[in-house]
């Protein structure tokens, strides 16, 4: 396989979507996920509203003009617009799945391509046997099974759920499943990954000292393009010299200088999911003793972090032990306080990441399943210098994976991969 090439994703039970519709859906995952949200509620009915397209004339589009609402895809991986997902829990075995769409308009989908419409083909790639026109919604709502749960704040479902009566909120029981991924959930957040670390690499590839930070950031995102990315999972951080020292910078049109340290932080999204991973380099290809030193630190912080993640485990407790692992081992390296001072290291060392990039599960302790981000850095103001690295991490029954580990994390593998070695 080519450098910088992503294989294709692993096989699992998929109904294509028509050309312009997104990606396949699991049918058979989505299911699981619907029955798993009726055992929650026991009895009642469910409301999921689907996203809308924004405004190209009002908006300011930068990625895509349209991106699905996280609950709905949760239970559906449908990427239609402005649907409704209806879930009826009549008993403990009993769940009433009907999906509701607007009618398709042929003269429209000559600006818009196909769109899914109340028929068999929605049927087909939904796995959803009850597909419904978008104007039946209303009566069905009112005579729905109470009580009536809808996630808060959503357009046309909204209203008609309000109409109906008083709702509850579903919002916090989707997150709480949301915060253990399924099989079909970590296969697509492996594939942004990957597709994430070819970018990483073809970004340290093409660095040289003059360039500018954003030419550094298209050589990024052309490899997460390259290898299928849906969209970026977040703006691209490219933060040269001074830069480094600045956690969300992302205007990157800085001009590198020869000795600069570069973070990039900044990953893909893949069928809904992403990625979030950071690597510092140096843009001449070698690092400075003194770049090294504190790299190393911070790489240090990270393994011993990652060496403790296991079921049970807080975020809270891991960002402990990485900043005792920096307190232990700074020595003077950051003067008369230790590296872990809230000045050198003033953010938390990782999070959940899923369909948000900050995904729901922060305050839990971790479970199998669950993917999250270590991420220490040390950044010091006064010598321009920054040093953050960030790899996605997926907890196992023993353990944790490394999802990220095809991107260098040392001194030596960066320094190889960028003399083309």
């Amino acid at each position: 396989m080519a450098a910088g090439s992503v294989a294709p994703i692993g096989a699992y039970p998929v109904v294509p979507q028509l050309p312009g519709m997104g990606r396949p859906v699991d049918t058979a995952a989505v299911a699981a996920r619907r029955r798993a949200l009726l055992k929650r509620i026991g009895s009642g009915t469910v409301l999921i509203p689907a996203g809308h397209e924004r405004d190209i004339e009002q908006d300011y589009v930068q990625d895509n003009d349209f991106r699905q609402d996280n609950t709905f895809y949760y239970f559906t991986e449908l990427e239609t617009q402005d649907a409704v997902l209806l879930l009826t829990a009549r008993g403990p075995d009993s769940l009433e799945t009907v999906l509701f769409l607007p009618p398709r308009t042929p003269s429209q989908e000559r600006w818009t391509g196909l769109r899914l419409g109340p028929d068999s083909v929605a049927v087909r790639l939904s796995g959803i046997a009850t597909v419904l026109p978008l104007d039946s919604l209303d009566s069905r709502v009112h005579a729905a099974r109470q009580p009536l749960y809808t996630p808060q704040g959503h357009g046309r479902g909204q209203r008609a759920a309000d109409a109906a009566s008083a709702t509850l909120n579903v919002t916090p029981i989707v997150d709480s499943m949301r915060a253990v991924k399924d099989a079909d959930e970590i296969a697509r957040l492996r594939r942004a990954v990957d597709i994430s670390v070819a970018g990483h690499v073809a970004a340290m590839r093409a660095a040289r000292p003059g360039m500018y930070e954003y030419e550094l950031e298209a050589a990024l995102e052309a490899g997460f393009r390259r290898n299928g990315a849906d969209r970026l999972g977040y703006p691209s951080i490219v933060g040269s010299g001074p830069n480094t020292t600045t956690l969300h910078y992302d205007v990157n049109r800085r001009r590198t200088e020869n000795g600069d340290l570069v973070v990039i932080d900044a990953a893909a999204e893949w069928g809904q999911y992403t990625a979030d991973v950071t690597r510092t380099f140096p843009v001449n290809g070698k690092f400075t003793p003194r770049q090294k030193a504190i790299y190393d630190l911070v790489l240090g912080a990270q393994q011993a972090a990652f060496d403790a993640v296991r079921p049970g485990i807080t975020m809270r407790e891991l960002d402990g032990i990485a900043r005792r692992y920096m307190h232990e081992h700074s020595g003077n390296l950051c003067g008369e306080r230790t590296c872990d001072d809230r000045e050198y290291f003033n953010h938390g060392l990782g999070h959940p990441i899923g369909m948000d990039v900050h995904d729901v599960g922060i305050s839990r302790p971790l479970e199998p399943g669950m993917v999250i981000t270590l991420e220490p850095g040390i950044y010091l103001q006064a010598e321009n210098l920054g040093v953050r690295i960030e790899d996605d991490v997926l907890v196992t029954a023993k353990g944790a994976e490394w999802l990220s580990a095809g991107a260098p994390r040392t001194t030596d593998a960066i320094e190889r991969v960028m003399q083309g070695r």
